[in-house]
């Protein structure tokens, strides 16, 4: 049985994978983790036409998966990946609002998805991970960490602000997670996300309820809603065009994740190399059975690991609790509808600081693995892998439409294996 060695919260310590801090901070430090991960989790699954409460439960279920997997050893949170947003939305002609009538379709593919990934896992498991590396060194992982932060910047600034006040909104979000960071200490320190988000909403009900400056925060959604309640699960159908479609997605979450995994082994000084092959499994399978109820494909998420950069805080057992909580809010409608009533642009601001934190952690793997950009090949990998993603570079085949962060993920291995051809 797994078990932590317990360390007192004291300014500036830093809690280990197999240690934890007593457990009323655990528990609100894993809470935090899920306010960290709802933002982008409930937005994958809206651009899709999915229902968020599925993709929530699921990420909470996908989460204690995955900590089996690796047993225990890996603090990860799985949330839904952004990677398949264009592929299901190619599959199904998802118009872009309300539910999505062929989303059915989408989970076959997603299935399909998770079981390749899954068997790429266990073919690690089964030969080592050397030839992962080989394929995706770390100019290559660090850069696609990099792209994922940097792809999805536009989300919150150019789609979380439509006026001029959302956009002032983002940047007292943002300074207030700042300040919280920079000049606090002890737990709210470590809660800085939570305690900015809270501040910030603060400030836009005062705003907009107190002052009439932009529209106001109603309360009407959460009452009228219930505390507990299934959602809507769907049954996957399993349409050739659509696994044709979607299942290659499984090769952009192997980089993600492997990448991920460069990051947290970074951070905590822990190499995780002997867990990639277990992670690509767990993540693989995790992302089968959300697929199989209605939920969103799953993959580790950066955007805890900027948390984790944050707080300095490694413990697994946060994300025992996160995904605990995070299956709690899946079966209550209550949540879904506190999710509609956070401000949009304070929603935004978070996002901005959180995908900052992703891409400093892709350069964060650069620096600590010494990667040298006096080596021609590594400086045009990183370069072109870079403007790419960050641009939404898109290739099409036929139906097939590979956005940014596919473009930047193959455009990285394929052009480091391309140059380094007859090296040693």
């Amino acid at each position: 049985m797994l078990s932590w060695t317990v360390k007192q919260p004291v300014d500036g310590i830093v809690v280990a994978p197999n240690e934890r801090l007593p457990w009323p901070q655990t528990v609100a430090l894993g809470i935090q983790h899920v306010v960290a991960m709802f933002g982008a989790t409930v937005l994958g699954p809206l651009l899709m036409g999915f229902d968020p409460n599925v993709a929530v439960l699921m990420s909470g279920v996908g989460t204690l998966i995955f900590f089996a997997a690796v047993g225990g050893k890996v603090p990860s949170y799985l949330g839904s990946s952004f990677a398949f947003i264009s592929v299901v939305v190619a599959a199904t002609g998802y118009a872009g609002q309300g539910a999505n009538a062929n989303i059915a379709m989408a989970l076959g593919g997603i299935v399909i998805c998770g079981a390749l990934y899954a068997l790429i896992g266990l073919a690690v498991m089964a030969t080592g991970a050397g030839w992962v590396e080989r394929l995706m060194p770390p100019v290559v992982t660090g850069a696609v960490v990099a792209v994922i932060g940097l792809n999805l910047a536009a989300v919150p600034i150019k789609n979380m602000a439509p006026t001029s006040f959302d956009s002032w909104m983002q940047a007292v979000t943002f300074t207030a997670i700042a300040l919280v960071a920079v000049f606090t200490r002890g737990m709210t320190r470590r809660l800085l996300v939570l305690v900015g988000l809270i501040l910030a909403t603060i400030a836009y009900a005062a705003l907009t309820n107190g002052l009439g400056w932009g529209k106001p925060m109603s309360g009407a959604l959460i009452a009228g809603a219930a505390w507990f309640g299934a959602p809507a699960f769907v049954t996957p159908v399993f349409d050739a065009r659509a696994i044709v479609l979607i299942a290659p997605v499984a090769l952009i979450l192997v980089a993600e994740n492997l990448g991920h995994l460069k990051a947290v082994g970074a951070m905590t000084g822990q190499g995780m190399e002997r867990y990639i092959g277990r992670a690509f499994l767990g993540d693989g399978v995790a992302t089968m059975v959300a697929g199989g109820v209605g939920g969103t494909g799953v993959t580790t998420y950066a955007e805890n690991i900027g948390v984790m950069a944050a707080t300095r805080i490694y413990s697994t057992a946060l994300f025992v609790v996160a995904g605990l909580f995070a299956i709690l809010l899946g079966f209550s409608p209550k949540f879904g509808a506190l999710i509609h009533t956070i401000p949009l642009p304070v929603m935004g601001g978070v996002s901005i600081v959180v995908f900052g934190l992703i891409a400093i952690a892709g350069a964060k793997i650069w620096v600590d693995n010494k990667v040298d950009f006096t080596d021609s090949r590594n400086l045009i990998v990183a370069a072109i892998t870079l403007v790419i993603g960050t641009g939404d570079f898109t290739l099409k085949f036929g139906d097939f439409a590979m956005g940014g962060i596919g473009t930047a993920t193959f455009g990285a291995i394929i052009l480091n294996a391309v140059l380094g051809m007859g090296r040693r």
